[in-house]
């Protein structure tokens, strides 16, 4: 639950049971962390990591943890990557629920240009500032999850000797500025200082385009993998 990660700054506590970390040791009495969202190692007592483990609400974790059952002595990195890849690809492009890869950036650009009228503007921008933080700041999506995923790309092309990735990887950075721009249009809506450009409308309009450049993407990088 990460509205008990006595770790996190207050704006980032919310309840949300859904979030993923590593603990890797343990060090006078406290466990070691790992967290996607924090840039330095962090550290929770026994107690404050029970309250984590065992937070109440939606999808409540119940102390459920996960962890490998064995680590072969050799790892066969360019199957394991090419396997990551295809897997990838897969979740993007061919989940047929709305909600989810290339079909939730549409379903989502669809969403965000009624909010105005069909919330009004105070819920709207709630919605909004949500949404980007989920994005931005504490989620696994948006620009910042684009810009690791296309040094992946770059590693990947080396170790599979395969120059094709190292293109993707430019095409994925490119993508991820654009996830940028749309956060920080979002940003000045929600402070009130967006020019006449800078719209709801606008931001979906960003949305889907950038539906359309991942889905070329992802297209292409399944078929770079073959």
């Amino acid at each position: 639950g990460v509205f008990h990660l006595a770790y996190f700054p207050r704006p980032y506590r919310f309840h949300f049971n859904a979030h993923n970390l590593v603990v890797y040791g343990k060090e006078n009495g406290r466990y070691l962390i790992s967290d996607p969202v924090m840039e330095t190692a962090e550290s929770l007592n026994y107690d404050e990591l029970m309250r984590v483990r065992w937070a109440r609400g939606m999808f409540e974790p119940r102390g459920h943890m996960y962890y490998p059952a064995k680590i072969p002595s050799r790892i066969d990195l360019p199957a394991a990557i090419v396997k990551g890849i295809r897997r990838n690809c897969r979740e993007m492009l061919s989940i047929p629920l709305p909600f989810f890869g290339v079909r939730g950036i549409r379903y989502v650009a669809g969403q965000v240009k009624k909010w105005p009228d069909k919330l009004g503007e105070k819920r709207a921008s709630l919605y909004l500032g949500n949404f980007i933080r989920m994005q931005e700041e504490i989620g696994t999506g948006g620009g910042g999850f684009r810009f690791i995923y296309a040094a992946f790309l770059q590693e990947a092309a080396k170790a599979l000797n395969n120059p094709r990735l190292r293109e993707l990887s430019q095409e994925m950075t490119a993508i991820g500025d654009r996830w940028r721009e749309f956060a920080a249009i979002g940003g000045r809506i929600i402070k009130k200082r967006n020019n006449e450009q800078e719209s709801y409308e606008a931001m979906s309009a960003i949305l889907a385009e950038i539906a359309d450049r991942e889905q070329h993407l992802f297209g292409a990088l399944k078929k770079s993998v073959s």
